[in-house]
């Protein structure tokens, strides 16, 4: 198992993580900013769904994720239909305007990726997302199981034997 320091200095990378998830919100389009990109990704990756099934991917309120929705369908992006089976309910549908805009999302995310990642090898990037889907995997779906609160570290889970 890793040492402290090492979970430590893990920990200050993933908060450095922020900067470059800001980076790549910079070159979204104007009129589709971040959260309606997260929208678009998720229609694309997981087709039709209800808005609640959205919510949960998006791991966040409904209020938030009907905002959202708004936004993309008064751009054309999405469709809201009828769920035949549940009438209250609305399945919501990329449309060929918003394929084209997610299809222009993954040109730009991936020239940014491309640009900054160039003095990089093949094997590194690979790397990268091996180790990434296997933190994410650690993780576990942090969507929809209830919030565990690790246990507080104190002196006495950080000693090593030599130091007893």
């Amino acid at each position: 198992m890793a040492e402290q320091a090492q979970f430590e200095e893990l920990a200050r990378q993933l908060s450095a993580v922020g900067a470059v998830k800001r980076d790549m919100g910079r070159i979204l389009p104007h009129d589709c900013p971040a959260g309606s990109a997260a929208v678009l990704t998720l229609l694309g990756r997981h087709g039709d769904m209800r808005m609640s099934k959205l919510a949960e991917l998006l791991a966040v309120d409904m209020s938030v994720t009907s905002r959202h929705v708004a936004h993309v369908a008064a751009r054309g992006w999405i469709e809201r239909h009828p769920d035949p089976a549940d009438k209250r309910s609305r399945i919501l549908r990329l449309t060929p305007t918003g394929l084209d805009q997610l299809d222009e999302l993954s040109r730009r995310t991936t020239h940014l990726l491309a640009e900054r990642l160039a003095d990089w090898t093949d094997e590194d990037v690979a790397e990268l997302i091996r180790l990434m889907t296997r933190l994410r995997a650690s993780f576990g779906d942090c969507r929809s199981a209830p919030l565990r609160l690790p246990e507080p570290v104190t002196q006495e889970t950080t000693r090593t034997p030599a130091s007893t």
